[in-house]
């Protein structure tokens, strides 16, 4: 993020939008290690930047991730982006992953 006061100007509105998501694993099993979450941070900045986001800071544990991103514009209904994200960066990782096994 460039700057603290990165105010965005629409026709009729004046926005901001940050967004935190937290993608937590099944039954909360520890799965990500840290090949792991390097494949997905460059997963999410390709998704973010496909969808004209900026990925500010991406996190994750054994069980769990972090990811905050700034929307480009507000949506009408919600967050529909964010449907997006989950099967992208679940479809790219197994196929890293196989890749890596193949190997």
């Amino acid at each position: 993020m460039s700057d603290d006061n990165d105010i965005r100007h629409g026709r009729h509105c004046v926005f901001l939008m940050h967004v935190h998501l937290v993608f937590v694993t099944k039954y909360r099993r520890e799965v990500f290690t840290k090949e792991i979450l390097d494949v997905l941070r460059n997963i999410f900045s390709s998704v973010c930047a496909d969808f004209e986001a900026e990925l500010v800071e991406f996190d994750g544990e054994d069980d769990h991730l972090h990811l905050l991103a700034i929307l480009p514009r507000p949506e009408g209904r919600g967050l529909p982006r964010t449907g997006s994200i989950t099967p992208m960066s679940s479809s790219s990782t197994r196929m890293s992953r196989s890749r890596a096994s193949k190997s």
